[in-house]
């Protein structure tokens, strides 16, 4: 008996094979079907690559109503095998129709109709069902299955393929509730023997044609052909041509789908970023999308000015934004006052809810986005913090034709891989470094990027407000920050968020070290945030100073250098701190700041370490000074070390000038921090060596010359006013 059955099994196993190569199926019968009530975005992705492939495809209930229950949490989807029972029948005669049945929301494709349908062919089946690692609905039912040696067992119902006569007679026997489980009706067919030996249906168990993602993410890996992107079964060594993000795996579906098919590929970079753009080039100003603009200041931030100043400077007509902000900060208060009062004609609609109103950042959240979601007329609603630097002018236009339906830019804090976004998620909720999140924080992947969370600065569309997040609340639940609880409600509503790297945006600034209790806090910020304290505290000019063909530099006296370096703002702030602090030495040769007690030329000052600001003028000589003196003095190469660091105040009713003398320094940097002829009368400088006087020095220009033997000089009287200027001794 037993040799008789070896030779039915492996005349069997001949013909099978004999068909399958016999059998050339054509992609022209091959009608792809799918079940989805709304466009939803994951339905707009899967229709996109159904398009890139050429596949024909048709699309059961969409406009109807959902009664298959809530499938995301529990068993149901009947009413997809009812759609599909109704379309097979018409169907039914056609031997040679091959279907392909997938769900839609969660799935893409990652080839074309003839590798599935010779992979199909090749399996040897009339019905393929894609497998899986787990047995649901009913875990029961579990052992019931054929064992496998390799390969997943379970059968899963988000995608299936098969003649459309066999699929037909399949879904005919169909006599239950919409909300009924469909998986669990198909698994019922496959484990009856009899059923799974007349349809000749199999599971693809090494994920040839159909790969889920659940219970099976660390199999996948990308792999990156030649202009085009594949996902590779590591475990089974196979390339899948449908992938499906099944159960919990939706946001590792829209992490491979940032990149399959072509989506992003190494060759030509973002592949679909062109697409459905809305450009509004030749808008008229009246004509522009209504754009609710809400600001909250939750924590004491640094560059609070100029961060506000950037709302006035937003290349977007003014008449088409609704300013909100929310302040919960008293310090920031005056900057908010300063700022009402130089751009209140721009913004006179503007909703300022202030610290006094004790107002919780969830509320106050949930109050500015209710005004855009109550409001037909609004078009945008665009969200950003203070710790968010927006320089580029044009971010509210790109974000708009982008076209997408939650986009934000994508920020990072200077020198640092904190972002704005987060590239995947921890199981329980929290951050996760995806793949390729340093690639996208450094600019070398650059695209349009579905990611799981975003924060700080976003534009949402209204209309999505007003449908898709109609009915939920986007900030408010108890034990969760607000940001966690807004990302988390736009996942559970199927909502895509992008993240933008497409364009310079700006940056993100550093507050944790920011001391509101000094004067101009954002003085101390050259570390946190140098490009922020570059522009707010170094000269306009100071770029020129290493551009070839520029006479920016001067040298009034022999090896005597002239050079732009502290900003307006930077002298009166440095100035003002002095003052206020106010411990100046009466410029008496005795001085305790120093290791000797003794001043052989004593001034009127003050030193940078009594304010505490030491470290951080170190850090202003080593990365603007330094590089002038090499450029300058050829061939020293400075250290830019110094000791002595002081403001300097000459008044003539108490120290008018300085006798002659040589500096104890290897070169000296002299910066006037105020102005000649308006805020005093005479002062300047004199090398005696060379009888060479500088009388008019300018706000913000440094001196630079050598210290010690050739430079001989003195400080000229101030006959009027006050005088300050910023001292160094550097490297001596």
């Amino acid at each position: 008996m037993a040799p008789c059955r070896l030779l039915w099994l492996a005349a069997v196993c001949f013909l099978s094979s004999v068909w399958a190569e016999q059998r050339k199926l054509s992609p022209e019968k091959l009608l792809v079907l799918t079940a989805a009530t709304e466009e939803t975005d994951g339905f707009k992705r899967f229709v996109r690559t159904v398009a890139q492939f050429n596949y024909t495809l048709k699309v059961l209930g969409l406009g109807e109503e959902w009664k298959g229950g809530d499938v995301a949490r529990t068993v149901g989807g009947g009413q997809k095998v009812r759609w599909l029972k109704k379309e097979l029948l018409k169907h039914s005669e056609d031997q040679e129709l091959v279907v392909l049945f997938v769900d839609s929301y969660d799935v893409i494709f990652a080839a074309g109709p003839d590798e599935l349908l010779s992979k199909f062919s090749s399996l040897g089946h009339r019905v393929v069902f894609s497998a899986e690692g787990f047995c649901w609905p009913d875990q029961r039912l579990a052992s019931k299955y054929p064992e496998v040696h390799s390969g997943k067992r379970y059968l899963n119902s988000g995608g299936f393929v098969g003649f459309a006569s066999d699929l037909g007679a399949i879904v005919q026997q169909w006599k239950f509730k919409d909300n009924d489980d469909d998986q669990l009706f198909y698994t019922r067919i496959y484990l009856d023997r009899n059923q799974r030996t007349r349809f000749n249906m199999t599971l693809d168990h090494h994920s040839r044609i159909f790969q889920n993602l659940n219970g099976a993410i660390d199999e996948v890996v990308l792999k990156f052909e030649r202009a085009k992107v594949r996902v590779r079964n590591v475990a089974y060594d196979t390339l899948p041509v449908v992938i499906h993000g099944n159960g919990p795996t939706k946001l590792q579906l829209n992490y491979l789908g940032n990149y399959v098919p072509t989506a992003w590929t190494y060759e030509h970079g973002c592949g679909g970023c062109d697409q459905d753009l809305l450009p509004s080039t030749g808008v008229p100003d009246e004509e522009m999308p209504l754009v609710f603009v809400a600001v909250f200041i939750e924590h004491p931030t640094a560059f609070m000015e100029e961060f506000l100043e950037r709302l006035s400077t937003l290349n977007y007509p003014k008449t088409r934004i609704r300013l909100f902000i929310h302040n919960n900060v008293v310090y920031h208060e005056q900057h908010i006052q300063r700022f009402w009062e130089r751009h209140r004609v721009l913004f006179p609609d503007t909703v300022l809810v202030g610290p006094e109103e004790d107002l919780p950042e969830d509320k106050a959240r949930t109050m500015a986005i209710e005004a855009c979601r109550k409001n037909p007329g609004c078009d945008y609603f665009f969200s950003i913090d203070s710790d968010v630097a927006l320089t580029n002018p044009d971010t509210l236009r790109i974000l708009m034709e982008e076209n997408k339906p939650v986009i934000a830019p994508m920020l990072s804090k200077h020198g640092k891989l904190w972002s704005n976004f987060w590239g995947a998620l921890s199981p329980d909720g929290f951050y996760s470094r995806s793949e390729d999140y340093i690639e996208i924080v450094q600019g070398k992947r650059v695209g349009l990027w579905n990611v799981p969370y975003i924060t700080q600065v976003y534009l949402i569309k209204g209309s999505v407000l007003r449908s898709k997040l109609a009915q939920v609340s986007l900030f408010v639940d108890d034990g969760m920050d607000p940001d966690m609880v807004f990302c988390r409600t736009i996942r559970d509503q199927g909502v895509f968020m992008f993240v933008s790297n497409r364009d310079e945006f700006g940056r993100l600034v550093a507050s944790s070290t920011f001391n509101t209790s000094r004067l101009h806090p954002d003085m101390w910020q050259i570390f946190d945030n140098p490009l922020d304290w570059r522009e707010k505290y170094v000269h306009e000019n100071y770029s020129k100073i290493f551009e070839e063909g520029t006479s920016v530099v001067e040298q009034p006296c022999p090896d005597v250098y002239w050079f732009p370096a502290f900003s307006e703002k930077m002298c009166d702030q440095l100035v003002e701190t002095m003052e206020d602090y106010g411990q100046w030495s009466g410029g008496s040769h005795k001085d305790e700041r120093l290791a000797g007690g003794y001043e052989n030329v004593p001034t009127v000052d003050i030193h940078m370490n009594q304010i505490g600001f030491e470290k951080e003028w170190l850090k202003f000589l080593k990365d603007y000074i330094a590089p002038v003196t090499e450029k300058l003095y050829p061939g020293y190469y400075p250290k830019a070390h110094s000791i002595m660091n002081f403001v300097v105040r000459y008044r003539p009713d108490e120290q008018p000038s300085l006798r002659p003398h040589h500096d104890s320094s290897t070169f000296t940097i002299n910066i006037a921090l105020n102005r000649k002829g308006v805020d005093y009368q005479g002062g300047g400088c004199r090398f005696l060596r060379y009888d060479c006087k500088v009388e008019s020095p300018r706000k913000g220009w440094s001196f630079m010359h050598p210290g010690r033997l050739t430079h001989y000089h003195e400080g000229l009287p101030t006959t009027k006013g006050t005088r300050y200027i910023m001292v160094a001794f550097v490297d001596p």
